[in-house]
């Protein structure tokens, strides 16, 4: 069924609705306005208030609060914030009784396309200028949000990265290693030269407590993106291709020959499920340095110790985990995440204008000068963030041909949450990428995926 034939609309008489649909089918998409007869729910429209559902809350609701202040002396709109830790329960509950808020931001694509399946969600073509929309936006970030039939539902407000690697400064300085290897082979040559220098290259930990295992399926999906580029990653993360595609597999063998080369990963593999997530960086500010890299997402500074914290400047350097220069695919991809916001009252013409300021690459300055936000459009005004370290990160984002939303939170939860997560804990004791690929295959909940 079309959308416009599943948009609802109250009429007297059957011509009258005749003539509604046909003004809603002809809606042009990208005009930046509302298509009016979408998804609509209890609450009031043009009333001058729009409510927002979130997963955020603390620090970070008080700086996007903080972000709107603006916004709402200047238009006079009123929004109320919610912010709900079981958020993806939560927006099922009040679509399901018709009380979805007028605008939800969405912590994964997964729980977006599941509301916008349930014709919940308005398409962004029918309320934002796309073409304005794709030219400032990281080039990738919207095709989470975009269905089979090539619709947009959702758009990002803000941005997380992992395609980055961090080390110290003065002990990486010290031993004189490249700070830009542009492949993957480059950063293998750096990793040898620190062997030999008698350090371990790389610091890593995947304790986690029930989620141990994230950060070994964040490394697979490096991989697939170097080795395969986007169009096969995202065959494999929506199941077109098997779990266990000979492709994945090769993914497997190129990060085992990192964490399985002798003296590559401080403490050596085994370890790594040992050592908390959050404290895998702190040796390589040791004295002397007991490791030197570690790839993990931009959250990962406010890990680091206190004193490092105030000085992350002069303290700490970064770099982009390198493309490949090899595989099937060369170009330099991102791999990360985003709070995706999505419209839930179509007919609000308050909302559209929230919307719009969301997603728009004036939102977020407040935020940007707290710490600890990264806008998805490229073309932000960079001079907003509090350190060189954000800065040079929203650099590397913009410089990359593709980002793609890490692959765990769009399998479903069984698989991405589930026996991906206790698949990387076999591997690194032991177990064959073969088997445990299979294993995963097998999971995948039926029904979810073409393969399945």
């Amino acid at each position: 069924m079309t959308q416009c034939m599943r948009r609802k609309v109250a009429a007297t008489s059957l011509a009258a609705t005749g003539a509604l649909l046909l003004a809603g089918c002809l809606q042009q998409p990208g005009s930046g306005s509302g298509s009016g007869f979408g998804p609509d729910n209890a609450e009031t429209d043009s009333d001058g208030v729009v409510t927002i559902l979130g997963a955020f809350g603390g620090a970070e609701a008080e700086a996007f609060n903080a972000s709107l202040e603006e916004f709402e002396e200047r238009t006079g709109i009123d929004v109320e914030y919610t912010s709900d830790q079981d958020f993806t329960n939560t927006i099922r509950a009040r679509t399901g009784s018709g009380q979805a808020p007028d605008v939800a931001i969405f912590p994964q694509p997964g729980g977006l396309m599941e509301q916008a399946a349930a014709d919940a969600v308005q398409p962004v073509d029918l309320y934002l200028d796309m073409a304005s929309l794709e030219e400032t936006l990281v080039p990738g970030f919207l095709d989470a949000a975009t269905d089979e039939d090539g619709r947009v539902y959702g758009a990002p407000m803000r941005m997380a990265v992992k395609s980055l690697v961090w080390y110290p400064q003065d002990a990486y300085a010290a031993g004189g290693y490249s700070t830009e290897p542009e492949t993957l082979d480059d950063l293998a040559d750096i990793a040898q030269q620190i062997r030999d220098d008698g350090v371990a290259p790389w610091c890593m930990g995947w304790e986690s407590d029930q989620a141990t295992g994230w950060v070994g399926t964040d490394w697979i999906e490096e991989y697939m993106l170097r080795l395969h580029g986007p169009e096969v990653y995202d065959q494999w993360t929506s199941h077109e291709i098997p779990f266990n595609d000979p492709r994945v597999i090769e993914a497997f063998d190129a990060y085992g020959d990192l964490i399985f080369e002798d003296g590559n990963v401080l403490g050596g593999p085994s370890n790594v499920l040992a050592v908390p997530f959050s404290e895998a960086i702190l040796p390589a500010f040791e004295e002397p340095a007991e490791c030197l890299m570690e790839r993990q997402g931009n959250f990962i500074t406010g890990f680091m110790p206190s004193e490092i914290q105030a000085n992350l400047d002069s303290e700490v350097g970064l770099f982009v985990f390198p493309r490949s220069a090899s595989g099937d695919y060369t170009d330099q991809p991102i791999l990360g995440g985003g709070d995706l916001a999505a419209l839930m009252n179509g007919d609000d013409p308050d909302s559209i204008s929230v919307m719009q300021f969301l997603t728009s690459d004036s939102f977020g300055g407040p935020w940007a000068q707290a710490g600890g936000w990264l806008s998805p459009h490229s073309t932000f005004d960079a001079s907003l963030y509090p350190d060189e370290l954000t800065r040079r990160t929203a650099e590397i984002v913009a410089d990359a041909d593709v980002f793609r939303f890490d692959g765990s939170d769009l399998m479903p939860n069984a698989v991405g949450g589930g026996t991906f997560w206790t698949g990387m804990v076999d591997w690194v004791n032991g177990a064959s990428a073969e088997d445990v690929t299979t294993a995963i295959e097998e999971s995948w909940p039926v029904g979810e995926g073409e393969d399945s």
